[in-house]
Order: C-alpha cells, then sequence, then structure tokens
C-alpha cells in the first residue's frame, strides 16, 4: 500500500510536530536525498538514545517520540516511533510495526519478571523509499551490541533491517514468531492490554523493573 496523508502527519504518539522532534530531524536529517537522510536518522535514533527496557512506561506520556529525546532513551516501541516521527518531521513518509519474537536481548531479572522469553509487539519502523515501505530497526544502540556480542543492525536504505538470527559468536539470537502488521500511529490499547496478559508480572504501566539498572545488570552479566 502507498503511503497516504497519515504516513505524513503528526500523530498523539508520533508526535512529529513537536519542536524537540522537529529540531532533531533538522539536525540529522543530512544527505542528497530521502535515502541517505532516513539512513542519517536511523543511526542517530539508534546510537544516540540508549536501548533501556527497564524504564518502560506504558502511559500515553511515557510512549511519545518526544519522550525518548528527553530523557535520552527508550525501549524498542518509542525509539522505531522517534525514527517514524524524525522521518515525517523531514518530510519522509514513514510509520510502525510490530512483531512478537522469541530470543531478544534481555536480562536475568527480565526473563524472571517475564515469565517467558516471548517478546510481543516488538517495534520496528517502516519508511517509503524508492517506492516501496522498507523496515528498519533502531533499537539496540552499537555499543549495547558491541557489549552483547551481537551484530550492530545496519541499514542502507535499500533493504529491509531486522534482527539477526545469530550473534556475532553464530549462536542463535532473534527468532520472529508473528507478524502484527503496520500502524500510522502506535496501537497503544492493543500494546498495553497483551502486556498485562502476557506478564502479569510487569505491572500494569510496566513498572515493574523501574529502579533497576539494566546497564549495571548488562554489566555484570557481560563480563569477560
Amino acid at each position: 500500500m502507498p503511503p497516504h496523508a497519515a504516513t505524513l502527519a503528526p500523530t498523539t504518539l508520533i508526535d512529529s510536530d513537536h519542536p524537540a522532534v522537529a529540531a532533531f530531524a533538522a539536525t540529522h536529517a543530512r544527505g542528497n536525498n530521502d535515502r541517505e537522510r532516513a539512513v542519517a536518522l536511523y543511526l542517530a535514533v539508534r546510537d544516540g538514545f540508549r536501548y533501556d527496557p527497564y524504564r518502560i512506561d506504558l502511559s500515553p506520556a511515557g510512549m511519545r517520540a518526544s519522550t525518548v529525546i528527553a530523557q535520552g532513551h527508550g525501549w524498542c516501541v518509542p525509539k522505531a516511533a522517534l525514527l517514524a516521527a524524525a522521518c515525517r518531521a523531514a518530510g519522509i513518509p514513514a510509520r510502525v510495526g510490530y512483531a512478537d519474537v522469541r530470543n531478544h536481548l534481555s536480562t536475568e531479572r527480565m526473563r524472571q519478571t517475564m515469565k517467558t522469553d516471548l517478546f510481543v509487539w516488538h517495534g520496528y519502523t517502516e519508511v517509503w523509499l524508492d517506492n516501496r515501505w522498507l523496515k528498519a530497526t533502531p533499537a539496540f544502540n552499537l555499543s549495547l551490541c558491541e557489549r552483547f556480542g551481537l551484530l550492530p543492525l545496519d541499514w542502507d536504505g535499500r533493504s529491509d533491517s531486522l534482527y539477526h538470527p545469530f550473534d556475532a559468536a553464530g549462536q542463535r539470537h532473534m527468532e520472529y514468531v508473528a507478524q502484527r502488521g503496520c500502524f500510522d500511529d502506535v496501537p497503544l490499547a492493543a500494546i498495553v492490554e497483551t502486556f498485562r496478559t502476557t506478564y502479569p508480572g510487569w505491572g500494569d504501566e510496566g513498572q515493574a523493573l523501574q529502579g533497576q539498572d539494566f546497564q549495571a545488570d548488562v554489566a555484570q552479566e557481560t563480563v569477560r
């Protein structure tokens, strides 16, 4: 399906009209064409904001694209929303997509809290380039990938960029179980409901792990 007006418009959570998002796009959307600008935005979102799944806030305020900029960190869903918002602010059609995955990057604390290795509503971004939608996943920042021994997920704006099935050592890392589709705005109500039923220990707004230190757990579990 080709882009329509909503894939360039601000929404409640993909708030591309927020001053911080507009400024971010103006700073980082550099290049001679839409592909180069989109790739530059991808790298800026991927590496400019730490991936932190311990600070999940499922409230509308916590899930806005602009909140990632304000906090300096995010998890896969709001980071994908930020890339979509920044692309829209730069005049490039974008939307958000989701899948359920297994073997996601996690810590022992996360696994014990979730009681499952299934991560529902894993977020990515779809960007319209060369008359087709391309997937890009800006969740894991480069330094975190290096710490966990994962191949950094690059994107060239010519093909889909989803998680590698194997890590840098050749061990299985990620398995896509089911696609949930693409949306013009973050489907927050559906995400919250699925989280409540899938992760009963997570808390209504994902507060179970708030107050814990994801970076410290990563450091402890990846000591060489």
